[in-house]
């Protein structure tokens, strides 16, 4: 039987000649698929950051609330999540390249639908798709940067690779901030198409196939059951203090949601620890640094992604910082990042790596702290001096960490590994980020019924602010009498509002650095013996 020509085939072998650089045999082909990869890594940690700032105009747009609006992220993060274990073995079956594009396709489309959405619903169902593109676009481009680079070029081919998402936690927020002022949030999404279709056809052209003939079984079971708890769990969590449930967390629904969820982790864990080929080893979490390891990432990410959404809140919604303004913020952020983490690594090769990130941790809650702090007469080198601190945090946390958690980790166990700490990341941030959303409404809430019951309308003090407001309003506004006297309590009204709002930020932030501090206790406890002596051991 003869074999199909297709017109991708064609292209493929027009340009990839044995002469070609892109051709596997030849020593820059590697480099071509270094850049295809970074390529789409930046596009898919760039969707991770570039919403936050677009937030308050897709609320103001679809008419919701924080608490529906946070499935935004969430959606996204878990839907990353579900896919970050599951895309090793679809890619060992069905073969990375193909795995690859499939991820780059998804997420092309999920930004293509998500730029077509006319409600909040389909909104989300649109992020859904594209996390599932995501969730496979990270993971199996760093398996495909190791498979291709020789052990004497990996580090700088990987290292190339985190620069691509460090530039887009950098980046995100500005581009789109200049996208939701100038033009539209619905831009914030259609700048991945063009990008996408470029990435698929490097990705058809330039890689070359690889399939794991010794791949096992697909743990059905455990994928099932975690796709039923993270969602129930979050959207119950999300749900309780919503202001579209009235009976608050005792309601029959967000119960029955609770005990689904309990059931399915109950079965997730058991069939993982007793099935031969589980969808994520949790036999690996064992290993004691490992496991200590992955506490610490998982208490750090809670309170880092729980509260990276607050920031562009407050400084559009507070501060009336635009968009963009509120994504140039986050700048120096990734480029601070981006150099302290080659400079950490180093530095945890000959001293304790507990130190950096004994330090690292310490400084992201004393950041936490000083935006716990913030009002609506916070200067910005205010806000400035606090993400100066959270990149420099950042930068010297995660190198050490890695490397003291995979102390103990054997060669062969390092994919494994590798996703379960990526996936541990993605839960820990959707839980987080439904967690502080939840906190927030209740705190809101909080706060504008102590200053409203604080508010006596009719003490002299009361009549003394109406009565100047409403002189206010009728000079700046031209309004008659009666006009200007309710402009004037309205005027109040709003103020406590926006009270109420800063310091339900205020309690988040607050509460992210406490969470912060305890990943201290883990981080203490774990072991710092070096692989030689370990070896010997």
């Amino acid at each position: 039987m003869s074999r199909r020509i297709t017109p991708s085939h064609l292209l493929r072998k027009k340009l990839r000649n044995r002469s070609s650089g892109y051709h596997p045999q030849n020593d820059r082909y590697r480099w071509f698929v270094l850049a295809n990869i970074m390529l789409g890594t930046f596009m898919a940690v760039l969707d991770s950051t570039i919403v936050n700032v677009g937030l308050p105009k897709i609320m103001a747009s679809f008419g919701v609330g924080i608490d529906k609006i946070e499935w935004v992220i969430t959606a996204y993060m878990l839907s990353m999540a579900v896919m970050l274990p599951t895309s090793g073995w679809m890619a060992d079956k069905f073969g990375y390249k193909r795995m690859y594009f499939m991820g780059l396709l998804m997420f092309t489309l999920g930004s293509m639908l998500c730029g077509m959405s006319n409600d909040e619903n389909s909104l989300i169902l649109s992020r859904i798709v594209q996390g599932l593109g995501a969730g496979t676009i990270q993971p199996l481009g760093m398996a495909i940067i190791t498979r291709e680079f020789p052990p004497q070029q990996r580090g700088m081919a990987l290292g190339f690779w985190a620069i691509a998402a460090a530039a887009s936690v950098s980046f995100g927020p500005l581009i789109g901030g200049y996208l939701v002022d100038n033009f539209s949030w619905q831009l914030i999404f259609d700048v991945n198409i063009p990008f996408g279709i470029a990435a698929m056809v490097f990705t058809i052209v330039i890689q070359k196939e690889y399939i794991n003939k010794l791949v096992g079984k697909f743990d059905l079971i455990g994928f099932v059951s975690v796709v039923i708890f993270l969602p129930v769990l979050l959207y119950a969590l999300s749900e309780g203090s919503a202001s579209t449930n009235t009976e608050g967390w005792s309601a029959p629904y967000i119960l029955v949601c609770f005990a689904i969820s309990a059931i399915a982790f109950a079965v997730f864990i058991t069939r993982e620890l007793t099935t031969d080929h589980p969808l994520i080893n949790l036999r690996l979490l064992g290993d004691y640094n490992f496991g200590m390891g992955n506490l610490v990432m998982m208490i750090f990410v809670i309170g880092m992604f729980g509260s990276t959404f607050l920031l562009p809140l407050y400084l559009q919604n507070t501060m009336g910082y635009t968009a963009v303004q509120a994504g140039a913020v986050f700048l120096p952020v990734g480029f601070i990042q981006g150099m302290m983490s080659p400079i950490a690594g180093k530095v945890s090769d000959k001293i304790n790596p507990k130190v950096p990130i004994i330090i690292g941790v310490i400084t992201l809650g004393i950041s936490f702290l000083l935006n716990s702090q913030l009002t609506y007469l916070s200067e910005h080198s205010f806000v400035m001096s606090s993400l100066y601190l959270r990149g420099f945090a950042m930068g010297i946390i995660f190198t050490p960490l890695s490397n003291l958690m995979l102390l103990t980790i054997s060669r062969d166990n390092m994919a494994q590994a590798s996703g379960i700490t990526n996936t541990i990341r993605q839960l820990g941030g959707s839980l987080g980020v439904a967690m502080f959303t939840t906190l927030l409404t209740t705190r809101i809430n909080y706060h504008m019924q102590t200053f409203g019951e604080a508010i006596q309308s009719g003490s002299q003090e009361f009549k003394n602010v109406a009565t100047n407001l409403t002189h206010f309003a009728q000079q700046s506004v031209g309004s008659n009498m009666a006009t200007a006297a309710q402009q004037g309590k309205y005027m109040i009204i709003q103020h406590v509002s926006k009270q109420a709002y800063i310091a339900g930020i205020d309690d988040d932030f607050w509460i992210a650095a406490i969470i912060t501090f305890m990943s201290l206790i883990p981080v203490i406890i774990m072991k710092t013996k070096n692989r030689k002596s370990i070896a010997k051991s």
